[in-house]
């Protein structure tokens, strides 16, 4: 069963980009429409978020990697192997955009393999602004980030239950500082394991 599972890991992702023609998805409220879900206040993504979104960029999904044959085996969330994919909990994004960047995507695929092989390890997904915005915009676009890490994994094998994003816009940044540095530590999601098997 485990092998299968693993091979599913692998096929479901090339068949989803062979079907996309290495497009992105595109997600924006234009694409979407003026009825949106993202306009409405409803929670599209696949996480259950705590905090309510606004009518900013939406989020966009990338093109996933398909080289997910990482098996959680190789790795363990408490490994202190800076090599080990699991070891990095922290997801950087451009200025006001919740696309993942591709350099996440062998992380992201880590994670959701280790998520797929232990179904019973949970994941919050706090997704954090920089200080530039409104107050509200800022906890949107956490969310929006959240929501865009959680919908990679769920591609990936992780299961919806498995995941919970909350936002914390720019309440808790990492840098003090008010240039583009500080900025660029302060739009993140940070993966935290709430249960890990």
């Amino acid at each position: 069963m485990n092998i299968l599972r693993k091979a599913l890991i692998v096929v479901v992702p090339v068949m989803f980009l062979a079907g996309c023609a290495s497009a992105p998805i595109d997600t924006t409220d234009e694409a979407l429409g003026s009825d949106s879900s993202v306009e409405s206040g409803l929670d599209t993504g696949f996480g259950n978020a705590s905090s309510s979104g606004d009518s900013g960029s939406s989020t966009e999904v990338m093109g996933l990697s398909s080289d997910s044959d990482i098996s959680s085996s190789e790795f363990s969330l408490d490994d202190s192997n800076p090599a080990n994919l699991l070891n990095v909990r922290v997801i950087y994004f451009d200025f006001d955009r919740s696309k993942v960047r591709a350099e996440f995507n062998e992380v992201i695929a880590a994670h959701a393999t280790y998520l797929a092989d232990n179904p019973g390890a949970l994941m919050k997904l706090e997704g954090h602004a920089d200080e530039r915005g409104s107050r509200e915009y800022n906890i949107g676009l956490g969310e929006r980030r959240g929501n865009s890490v959680a919908r990679h994994l769920g591609l990936q094998g992780a299961a919806r239950g498995q995941l919970d994003v909350v936002s914390f816009g720019e309440e808790r940044p990492v840098a003090t500082g008010h240039d583009e540095s500080a900025w660029a530590l302060n739009r993140r999601v940070e993966i935290v394991y709430t249960k890990q098997k």
